[in-house]
């Protein structure tokens, strides 16, 4: 059997959340789905050539993009037809994302933040040094003192155990 990819689990993980992002911009359920969907496979495709530092925020871009494409070409369609633009107006919808997404979403940072607490403080920091402040492999090897083979282990272990808290919950 060979090992799942990231993006595998994190659809696995995160596809309600995901798709009640992508409906929160597409207000419509079945095309949101399609959305999820089209950009898992994307991310897939990526994932085959290199390694993705932070996949969930990639796929929530991914799902952003091709929802909000969409909606553009629902707008272009319209137009073509001679829709009105009140009427397609109402079709589209805001960049704010649903109540429920929000609520989601906060539910997740803080099992994250949860999760984060619960490493060791040397993989809490390469973790955070990484994912947060957006720093380099290598430049947290270095602050840290560590050799870069190891930091990217601890890094890979944080997101794991974060992973791991995810899929837990309810």
């Amino acid at each position: 059997m060979t090992p799942e990819r990231a993006s595998t689990l994190l659809y696995r993980v995160h596809r309600r959340a995901l798709v009640d992002y992508a409906n929160g911009i597409v207000r419509d359920r079945a095309r949101a789905e399609d959305v999820v969907q089209e950009a898992w496979e994307r991310i897939e495709a990526v994932e085959r050539s290199r390694s993705l530092t932070e996949p969930l925020r990639y796929f929530y871009r991914v799902v952003r993009n091709l929802a909000l494409d969409g909606r553009r070409s629902l707008l272009r369609e319209g137009q073509r037809h001679g829709a009105d633009i009140a009427d397609i107006s109402e079709v589209l919808a805001d960049d704010m994302p649903a109540p429920d997404t929000e609520v989601a979403a906060r539910d997740e940072l803080r099992i994250v933040l949860e999760s984060m607490d619960e490493l060791p403080d040397r993989t809490r920091s390469a973790l955070l040094l990484h994912t947060v402040e957006g720093m380099k492999l290598r430049e947290v090897a270095e602050r840290l003192g560590l050799s870069i083979t190891y930091t990217h282990q601890l890094i890979a272990e944080g997101k794991l155990h974060c992973i791991k808290r995810l899929s837990r919950r309810p």
